[in-house]
């Protein structure tokens, strides 16, 4: 379906041939578009119509001819303006005021009651490079409603107000919040939903003051709208609270003003109305859906990924033995670099599949200035001989709760962006520090007052405007030329130390450079932290002959070498079928390892089952690609839901890519069982 005044042919005309499948998907969002109840419509910077849909010309009745891009959104204004919605007034000033406030593009939320009677919920927000998008909800029979349930409450509340069982009987029964506060405030009455609601009961409420029911964290936000309905007016307000379950509602509450027929007011009227529904409703255009294919598609790439990196690691940890020859003593460092390329390869897909399933990080105490001493290699030698490098490690013993993985990967890209901004040279500083930000410090980068590890990259690059620092950590934003930037950069970085419970500022300003603070709450020194070297040496076989299955002839041979070098002997197929063929006629087989997913054959959890029936008590061990599971329904995948590093079958499943050293302990791990 197209647009409510393009057709598929005029398309067709403006755009060329290879444009077809773009105009589908574009057709095609604007046929879902034009699917919802709600109007719908997105300006641009410059104030100019980019996207809509038809319940927003068939909602305010604008003309059809609007409908295009490019119409600035004047012309909406002089429509409406020119039928009288915007009251009495000159149309050029009603106008310009209304662009000028456009112009700030701020976050906005009112109701518009129209000509004819039509209350309008407006509610826009701004996009990150400029413009806005805007939605348009019909609420007449809401507010009707609404109004109606008023008048009946505040009627109903006067008539029975001497007869508790009456009141009780009409307002436990309305589907709505509704309580009496009198001077104080102090509750006089709640019915049973209201009660339920802050935690009470109908008996409990009687007497307590606001604020000691609703609480010192929500009060602050409700108190002055109760302040001003004492003092004759109504009020309408909408708050969120946490559910018993955990569950975020919002609310809309009107306070209804109880005065007597001399103006003095003797109290209020609550009524609340859950619209969790409605918000859910409205903000699903904003956030979009993390896709079931998306994550299948990820975690297949990651699959086959991570076989690769089996390869290289493999192949890396063999070289570096053999470095370890007098003849060879220059090879082991040009061997660690790309080790450690490889496993941050193994970092990346991991990250991958927390993206697209949604999986937590794995969060951990890290002493900071250990990870940025692993690394420092590989940020300088990542500089051309222009830009001078420096690393002050300020504070060896700070220590933060973070993702190694990914506080690694955030601080490469932040050194990376630093080289790109220094065409012509310079220098990048990394600076570790303990901080304690006061209240000022804390709120400039979004955060709480406290102690914070301060990790600082600064540059003497081309800066940064006001402009391109207000949009750095938008997704896809790049001041790159095209092909050389993602624009994910610093939204990823943004993105580690938000999960962390940090935060980043930038200061920059064009021809000064650019400091860029990461910031990630400080822990005691005294918190225990992993460190890599204190694992125990592997064990090593004794001749054991194992028998390894996998498809892929290259990784079967790097794993093949790897159990050799720790004095096992291999049996190596391809094949699942001769796996079990094996098994059963060859009694020296002492124990199995598997790959999970080999398409075309059993998989790896069905070969363990018919292992363990030819031969019970036979160890079977498994590997993986897949960080999760390929079979996520059953819990029959990688394990990881039902132990670390163990599938439902009772076998431990060892994650690819996997260094020696795993290996060694997950072989003698099934051999001593």
């Amino acid at each position: 379906m197209s647009n409510p005044v393009e057709t598929a042919a005029q398309n067709e005309a403006r755009e060329p041939a290879g444009a077809d499948v773009s105009r589908d998907r574009l057709d095609l969002l604007q046929a879902a578009l034009d699917h919802i109840n709600q109007g719908f419509s997105v300006f641009d910077a410059n104030l100019e119509l980019v996207g809509w849909n038809r319940r927003l010309f068939e909602l305010l009745d604008f003309p059809r001819h609007l409908a295009r891009r490019g119409t600035h959104i004047e012309a909406f204004l002089r429509v409406n303006a020119e039928r009288g919605e915007y009251g009495e007034g000159d149309v050029d000033a009603l106008i310009a005021r209304r662009v000028e406030r456009a112009r700030l593009f701020e976050p906005h939320t009112f109701e518009r009651v129209r000509p004819d009677g039509q209350v309008v919920l407006i509610s826009g927000a701004p996009l990150p490079a400029g413009g806005f998008v805007t939605t348009y909800t019909d609420i007449t029979r809401e507010r009707e409603h609404q109004a109606t349930l008023e008048r009946t409450v505040a009627e109903r509340t006067r008539q029975l107000r001497q007869s508790e069982d009456w009141l009780r009987l009409v307002t436990d029964n309305i589907p709505a919040l509704v309580a009496y506060l009198g001077p104080g405030p102090v509750y006089r009455f709640a019915n049973r939903r209201y009660a339920k609601w802050f935690d009470q009961t109908v008996e409990s409420i009687i007497g307590k003051s606001a604020e000691e029911v609703i609480g010192p964290d929500l009060y602050p936000e409700i108190g002055p709208q109760i302040e001003k309905a004492f003092r004759g007016h109504a009020v309408a307000y909408e708050y969120s609270r946490a559910r018993p379950d955990g569950r975020l509602a919002h609310m809309r509450s009107t306070l209804i003003p109880d005065r007597t027929l001399d103006g003095r007011t003797l109290g209020c009227f609550v009524l609340s109305l859950d619209a969790t529904d409605q918000k859910r409703s409205e903000t699903a255009l904003a956030h979009a859906q993390r896709m079931e294919a998306v994550g299948q598609l990820t975690g297949g790439l990651a699959h086959d990924f991570n076989n690769l990196l089996t390869i290289i690691i493999g192949n890396v940890l063999a070289l570096r033995r053999k470095a370890e020859a007098p003849a060879m003593p220059d090879l082991t460092a040009h061997l660690d670099p790309i080790f450690q390329a490889a496993q941050r390869g193994t970092d990346l897909t991991r990250r991958l599949l927390v993206f697209a399933r949604g999986d937590a990080p794995d969060m951990k105490p890290v002493r900071l200035a250990a990870l940025i001493a692993n690394i420092e290699a590989l940020l300088s030698k990542s500089l051309p001989r222009t830009i001078a490098w420096r690393c002050d490690l300020r504070d060896t013993e700070v220590v933060a709760r973070a993702d190694a993985g990914e506080l690694e990967n955030a601080l490469v890209n932040l050194v990376l962006n630093a080289r790109d901004a220094m065409p012509d040279g310079g220098e990048i500083a990394l600076t570790l520090t303990r901080r304690t930000l006061t209240e000022a410090e804390a709120d400039r980068a979004g955060v709480a007052p406290g102690a914070y590890a301060e990790i600082l990259v600064s540059d003497t690059g081309v800066g940064m405007s006001d402009a391109v620092r207000r949009q750095a950590f938008d997704p896809f934003f790049s001041t790159k030329p095209f092909g050389t930037g993602s624009g994910l950069g610093l939204p990823t970085v943004y993105g580690f130390a938000r999960r962390a419970g940090g935060g980043i500022a930038i200061d920059s300003a064009p021809g000064k450079g650019t400091d860029i603070r990461l910031l990630l709450p400080a822990l005691g020194p005294e918190t225990p932290t992993e460190d890599p070297a204190d694992v125990s040496a592997s064990a090593t076989g004794k001749g054991e002959l194992i028998l390894l299955v996998d498809d892929d002839a290259d990784v079967a041979n790097v794993v093949r070498d790897q159990l050799c070098d720790l004095g096992y002997t291999v049996l190596v197929t391809g094949d699942t079928g001769d796996a079990l063929d094996l098994v059963r006629d060859v009694d020296d087989i002492r124990a199995v390892l598997s790959d999970i997913v080999m398409p075309g054959q059993l998989s790896g959890l069905a070969l363990v089952r018919e292992v363990h029936r030819l031969r019970p008590g036979l160890p079977v061990a498994l590997m993986s690609g897949y960080r999760q599971g390929p079979n996520r329904e059953t819990g029959q995948g990688t394990g990881q839901g039902t132990g670390p590093g163990e599938a439902r079958a009772g076998c431990p499943v060892l994650s690819k890519p996997f260094t020696t050293r795993m290996l060694a302990k997950t072989v003698s791990g099934i051999l001593a069982s």
